[in-house]
């Protein structure tokens, strides 16, 4: 194969990672093992920018190869697929020039209802995160009622490129509007913090502010510094909708209400009726739940989505372990780095089952991006502070599970693969 065209299909595969969600270190890592499969003996080097690859050769004349993406993020079966078309040419058993056919046939895998799809999943997962941080019965069903709404709203204006980059404001400011509207009709007094945050949950940039500041640490310094601005920009946007609906509604917010996984099974009430609080064994159905939610919205069909129930369980198992313990930022980074190490195995053992899909819902537990919300929405300096350390403490986890990963070779050891036969899971 010419080498401009060998270039250009390694550029195709970079900007589908790209939009898989995969951080710019780990798609440059990938491509060059790949660029050594497919290529032997040509020294390939690679740029990566958060929608565009660039495919040059050392010493070579010609002009640099670069591969523009089309911006449109992958649901998780189109990622599942795509990690699993990656490994198939890691390991030769896709060549490179069959790898355009399977780029296309993953970016035209159907989805049915869509539209219906995302209503449901962005309304469960709201309603799952104001009963697993344990809001009263009222703010749990009307968190159900305003996520179906923003996630209608947010699929509207998300049509029309002008309109989405104002779409976290105007969902916030909507979604805070109603709840203002229904406290203060209602007479209810402070509602909860996730009674405001959990509707919005879904456009929380989590894990993108996460993948920035990976990226930083391994030096992918441009990348990563326009990834967490993007970021802040999201939650600033989101956090000046908040604070315009609550001004308009006289809305306010509990100070004692949860803000973190491990403050929630302290809660309690004496309330009875609509105003009391699910009981602490529901929070394990809500965890279920919300793998669900998660899976409808992102599109990751059935098989997946049962992964993502498994994956989900587990980190809020080892949060509710932790936590009382070690406190909660040290737990979300034991947490982040248990996950990692169990998603690289996941990985390499199921072919089906990238680590960015498995890893990814855990984000929505682990918190990194909702609670930078809630703490700008809830008016607390003391939770402002501590939500930088909850970002570093899960990316400090995340690193120590690579590092864990590489020693045990979990990732790259030919013997853990004689031993575990890797699984497909049928065509997901």
């Amino acid at each position: 194969m010419p080498a401009a065209e060998s270039d250009v299909i390694l550029g195709e595969l970079g900007v589908l990672l790209l939009e898989c969600g995969t951080s710019v270190t780990d798609v440059r890592g990938t491509l060059e093992q790949v660029g050594r499969r497919a290529t032997p003996g040509a020294s390939t080097e690679f740029a990566i920018l958060p929608e565009m690859v660039m495919v040059s050769r050392a010493g070579a004349a010609s002009a640099t190869t670069t591969v523009i993406g089309k911006g449109e993020a992958l649901t998780f079966r189109q990622s599942a697929r795509a990690s699993r078309l990656v490994r198939e040419v890691e390991r030769g058993d896709v060549p490179l020039p069959d790898v355009p056919r399977r780029i296309a046939a993953i970016r035209a895998t159907p989805r049915r209802h869509p539209a219906m799809q995302n209503l449901i999943g962005c309304g469960l997962l709201s309603l799952s995160l104001a009963m697993l941080f344990r809001c009263p019965w009222w703010a749990i069903l009307l968190a159900l009622l305003v996520g179906a709404l923003v996630g209608g709203l947010t699929m509207v204006m998300m049509r029309v490129r002008a309109a989405a980059a104002i779409a976290p404001f105007v969902s916030a400011f909507i979604s805070t509007i109603l709840v203002g509207w229904v406290a203060s009709t209602l007479e209810l007094g402070p509602v909860p913090l996730f009674a405001v945050c959990a509707p919005i949950a879904i456009l929380v940039p989590g894990a993108l502010i996460t993948n920035a500041l990976l990226e930083l640490t391994s030096t992918d310094i441009v990348t990563g510094a326009s990834r967490l601005m993007y970021g802040l920009i999201m939650l600033a946007f989101m956090a000046a909708g908040v604070y315009s609906g609550a001004a308009i509604t006289g809305l306010r917010i509990d100070s004692a209400s949860a803000a973190l996984v491990g403050e929630a099974v302290q809660l309690s009430t004496d309330h009875a009726g609509w105003d009391a609080l699910p009981p602490l064994w529901m929070s394990w159905i809500a965890v279920g739940v919300l793998a669900i939610g998660i899976g409808l919205a992102f599109g990751s069909g059935f098989r997946l989505t049962v992964v993502c129930v498994v994956v989900m369980t587990g980190t809020y198992a080892v949060l509710a372990l932790f936590s009382p313990q070690l406190g909660s930022i040290v737990a979300t980074g034991v947490a982040a780095a248990v996950l990692f190490v169990a998603a690289r195995v996941l990985e390499r053992v199921t072919l089906a089952v990238p680590a960015t899909v498995s890893f990814q819902p855990a984000f929505l537990l682990l918190v990194p991006g909702t609670i930078g919300l809630v703490s700008l929405a809830s008016f607390d300096a003391q939770v402002l502070v501590s939500a930088p350390m909850m970002f570093l403490s899960l990316c400090i986890g995340t690193k120590v599970g690579a590092l864990l990963a590489d020693i045990a070779r979990i990732t790259r050891s030919a013997v853990f693969l004689r031993w575990v036969k890797p699984v497909r899971m049928g065509e997901l």
